[in-house]
């Protein structure tokens, strides 16, 4: 390998830390207002620096693991940034890195979608499975995010969906 390139593993740590440092700057200087607490979903917005970004969370309801293992807070996201054309982007945030190359399984009651991962996040890949992903939590009661850690222990959560829908609703509102 050329001395003077950087492992593509390395470039996208760099990129995952790099953008990490950016949302910490931009979350310094705008602190989230509370849209709504919808049963077991919150709605946020604030003002980003080209955009306004609202957003709903949540923390699983039960975390199990193959083994004992100890974990940052752990969140499933949608978000929207209109400045950005970005709507329904949905992202989880699992506590831990990834081992690498693995993807996430996320199942909404009988619904399966494959997420990927960079870092401690993972994403949908495409528009259409945001849109699918999204739809099938507004519809369901449960869902399930699965995914493997860099030292192979395999986690699951367990997210009620109980209040996306109206959680939803407020930021589709907030974020026109």
């Amino acid at each position: 390998m050329y001395s003077g390139m950087i492992p593509l593993r390395r470039m996208a740590a760099i990129a995952f830390f790099s953008s990490i440092l950016c949302l910490a700057g931009v979350a310094r200087s705008a602190e989230p207002t509370l849209l709504g607490t919808f049963n077991d979903w919150t709605a946020h917005t604030y003002k980003a620096s080209d955009t306004k970004v609202c957003y709903v969370v949540s923390q699983p309801k039960k975390s199990e693991a193959a083994r004992k293992v100890k974990r940052d807070p752990i969140f499933f996201i949608v978000t929207h940034m209109p400045g950005r054309k970005i709507s329904g982007e949905v992202s989880t945030i699992i506590g831990y890195p990834f081992k690498e190359s693995a993807t996430v399984q996320l199942k909404v009651d009988e619904a399966e979608f494959e997420l990927f991962t960079n870092g401690d996040g993972a994403w949908a890949d495409t528009k259409e499975k945001e849109q699918k992903i999204v739809a099938a939590m507004k519809s369901g009661k449960t869902m399930l995010v699965k995914g493997t850690s860099w030292k192979g222990t395999e986690t699951t959560d367990t997210y009620s969906l109980s209040g996306l829908s109206a959680a939803m609703e407020s930021i589709d509102v907030a974020c026109k």
